[in-house]
């Protein structure tokens, strides 16, 4: 597969997606997918799918984690503005807790792709792994730093998610979820051993099911 083309503009390249080789190139729309928070603690896991317009080019787009946080917030709103369509949607902790963290991502996936607008020909998905879906699907390893819809999918997941954690952070504040976004940090673990889980925690992940065996749910 040959690299894609890229500049340097600011701290993220721009991105060509049409030098990548598909397994078929698509006639229509092109959605990119993504999600956010498959490693945390606590939390939904959330996906993204977004059709950009080509006639609206979006300038620094990059797989979100090689982004600052001012940056994805306004590439956020740009994407936001610019897109043709776009869906945000998650699987609860209760769902993660039920079928298992890959199989919630592949249900959030779904349900980003199936809230879309606009029916897209084909959906590009970051990763190895498809959701199931009613259109034509590939997956690419590390596509969200190779495929523009993708990156922008990537940011869409990562800053909504970013936010629901300022929100737990206002609500049960001695668990640092502002700073540590759910991750099992050491500081996070230590709230953990102090204080129990909360009811946003996954009970299915081993450190919490630990602090549970300690303390009840908060």
């Amino acid at each position: 597969m040959p690299s894609p083309k890229s500049s340097r503009r600011g701290d993220a390249p721009i991105i060509v997606p049409q030098q990548l080789d598909l397994l078929w190139t698509p006639v229509g729309l092109v959605a990119g997918v993504d999600e956010a928070g498959r490693g945390p603690l606590a939390g939904p896991v959330v996906a993204a799918a977004v059709i950009l317009d080509d006639q609206q080019p979006i300038k620094g787009l990059n797989d979100s984690k090689k982004l600052t946080p001012a940056t994805r917030e306004r590439l956020f709103d740009e994407i936001r503005a610019k897109a043709l369509c776009l869906c945000i949607a998650e699987a609860t902790v209760e769902e993660i807790d039920q079928i298992n963290i890959l199989q919630a991502t592949m249900l959030a996936m779904r349900r980003a792709v199936e809230g879309l607008r606009l029916k897209p020909a084909q959906v590009l998905v970051d990763g190895n792994r498809l959701p199931v879906l009613k259109v034509p699907a590939e997956a690419i390893v590390k596509g969200d730093a190779k495929v523009t819809a993708i990156a922008a999918a990537s940011i869409l997941a990562k800053v909504h998610r970013d936010r629901l954690c300022r929100e737990l952070h206002d609500r049960y504040p001695h668990y640092g979820f502002d700073g540590h976004k759910g991750y099992g940090t050491a500081e996070h673990l230590a709230a953990l051993a102090a204080h129990g889980a909360c009811p946003e925690h996954r009970r299915s992940f081993g450190p919490v099911r630990e602090a549970l065996e300690i303390r009840p749910l908060f």
